[in-house]
């Protein structure tokens, strides 16, 4: 099996979902709410350096393992969880420590990390399952 392809994969597909969140509720969520503290424009260098980081992380914890056990459940699972941990550390940090951070923003980050990464590491195991034959 290509790992590297299902890193590729899962990055272009992760990137696809997570851009596509942010420029729908960007403003809906956290812009009227987190305002100021907001940049007028995206830190280039961190976006692309969390898009290279966060799905090796997907692909090793949960597409991997999926592949391993020929069981796309397993992506979605452990996927889920992957999102939920890294979600929530961010979140409850930012929620512990910045006074414009609401527990709102908080609960549904921490939701859509879940079930993105569990999505898309499900999708991409999947897909190399049906692929693998």
């Amino acid at each position: 099996m290509n790992y590297a392809l299902a890193y590729l994969a899962t990055l272009v597909l992760f990137a696809t979902v997570d851009i596509t969140w942010l420029m729908t509720m960007g403003a809906r969520l956290y812009k009227q709410t987190l305002g100021d503290i907001l940049l007028p424009n995206v830190n280039v260098g961190a976006a692309v350096a969390f898009y290279i980081i966060y799905p090796a992380g997907l692909v090793y914890f949960a597409v991997i393992p999926a592949l391993k056990s020929g069981s796309w459940s397993v992506a979605l699972l452990n996927g889920a969880l992957f999102g939920m941990f890294a979600y929530a550390t961010y979140e409850l940090t930012n929620y512990a420590t910045l006074r414009n951070w609401t527990l709102q923003i908080t609960v549904v980050d921490i939701a859509y990390g879940a079930i993105a990464s569990g999505a898309v590491a499900a999708v991409v195991a999947a897909v190399f399952l049906m692929w693998r034959g």
